[in-house]
């Protein structure tokens, strides 16, 4: 039997809210309304998308690593593969919120650089691995489909971590 066409976007982001919303409009499910209560309850339309802090995160770590670089260019080729990183972390993080918002833009625009002070390596050792335990922490909260991205941020910045840690100057 042949599958059928592809379903269209709209009919792909129904949440389950909205499908138990239509089926009780629709007289289907009698025992409905306590159902649709509970995801009243549990829902997170009302707050913020929990990936907004490590989108901020992301920015200010590739902020701190510019920052180091300037003031210390011999750090660059060292630092510049961690600063890419984060920056496609970002990036990647804004995507997958508006795709869940629904929008082209979901995360406000960042606020103008101010002035890093004691922007050093062990100010990224620390920055990094703070970001890599925000995001683990972070993994078993998410939906799965959210949880391969907020993972391999995690992962990459635990291997951040672990390689700026074992290559520590004297």
């Amino acid at each position: 039997m042949h599958p059928g066409p592809p379903l269209p976007p709209a009919a792909v982001r129904l949440s389950r809210r909205r499908v138990l919303s239509l089926g009780l409009a629709a007289g289907g499910l009698t025992l409905a309304a306590p159902v649709l209560a509970g995801c009243a309850a549990a829902s997170s339309d009302d707050e913020p998308d929990p990936l907004i802090p490590l989108v901020t995160r992301a920015r200010s770590d590739a902020d701190l690593v510019t920052a180091v670089i300037t003031a210390d260019p011999s750090l660059t080729a060292r630092l510049d593969p961690l600063r890419s990183a984060r920056t496609d972390h970002a990036a990647a993080l804004e995507q997958e919120i508006a795709r869940v918002a629904g929008t082209t833009t979901a995360v406000p625009a960042p606020a103008p650089a101010t002035p890093l002070t004691g922007a050093d390596l062990d100010a990224v050792r620390r920055a990094v691995a703070d970001a890599a335990r925000e995001a683990a922490g972070l993994v078993s909260s998410v939906p799965t489909a959210r949880a391969g991205l907020v993972g391999s941020v995690a992962a990459c910045c635990a291997a951040y971590t672990a390689v700026l840690g074992a290559a520590r100057t004297p």
